[in-house]
């Protein structure tokens, strides 16, 4: 019979965080933005208080067929673009030892490579073209090496550029 209150009351102390009205946001290493309602060191508090709060529910009930339609033919006109662009492999400053001459490189694109686009690459000043994320780039041998890569669209226009990227290959040596 004394179960149920302690019950009610560890319920509540649960789902307390869920009404928060603060959120967290702090930048990792890697620049990446990120948001918590549970603070983390180096991070700055968010208020939340201005916005409102619906329940998935509520949000289905206002939600008409017609809003969807709108919505879709809002997204017609604005012309598309990718968010980010960067070379995820290899990163930058990275030493990669005993590649034997064969440099396996993916790329992080938000959102993905879309129909009839490319991806133009300069690999130590020379421009290759692929049609995908991942790919490898043959004679890579020791030494300082630079990538960048950008998406061109069925046009030949300029989408998106990453950051120039840097990283070293290192060949093992046997002594005779």
């Amino acid at each position: 019979m004394h179960r149920r209150p302690i019950l009610i009351l560890a319920g509540m102390l649960a789902t307390a965080g869920v009404f928060a009205d603060s959120a967290y946001k702090w930048v990792d290493a890697e620049g990446v933005v990120h948001y918590s309602d549970v603070p983390v060191e180096g991070a700055e508090s968010v208020d939340l208080s201005g916005y409102s709060r619906k329940t998935g529910a509520q949000l289905a009930r206002t939600r008409s067929p017609a809003a969807d339609t709108a919505a879709d033919e809002g997204t017609a006109d604005r012309p598309f673009r990718y968010e980010s662009l960067a070379v995820a492999s290899p990163a930058a400053e990275e030493t990669l030892w005993n590649i034997e001459g064969i440099l396996n490189v993916s790329l992080a694109l938000r959102p993905g490579l879309q129909n009839g686009h490319q991806v133009r690459v300069y690999f130590d000043g020379t421009p290759r073209t692929v049609t995908g994320t991942t790919f490898q780039i043959e004679e890579v041998w020791r030494g300082v090496h630079n990538i960048q890569v950008e998406v061109i669209d069925e046009a030949g226009e300029l989408m998106i550029r990453s950051q120039p990227n840097r990283f070293y290959v290192q060949q093992n040596t046997v002594i005779r």
